[in-house]
């Protein structure tokens, strides 16, 4: 299991991206959380196999119809407790 804080920058708040964003990481497995931010950013601590994380980050840089990301900021982070993916 790996474990990551997760920034993404662009239009992506107003526009359904949190739900998204669980959406996607209940497809590929993915337990944390999402938030946004006060600077218009989203927030996420995420979980799960390398694999499945690559393909979560690979789907959500994609966006939907509604939002655009233009960067994704990936650090690791100390495995926490979760059996879930909520927003916040």
């Amino acid at each position: 299991m790996k474990s990551y804080q997760v920034n993404v920058f662009g239009i992506v708040q107003g526009v359904g991206f949190r739900w998204f964003v669980q959406q996607t990481a209940r497809t590929y497995h993915i337990v944390g959380w999402v938030k946004n931010e006060s600077n218009g950013s989203v927030l996420m601590h995420i979980q799960g196999k390398e694999t499945d994380i690559i393909d979560f980050i690979a789907t959500i840089q994609q966006g939907t119809g509604f939002s655009r990301v233009d960067k994704i900021i990936k650090e690791v982070i100390i495995p926490f407790d979760a059996n879930s993916f909520a927003i916040r």
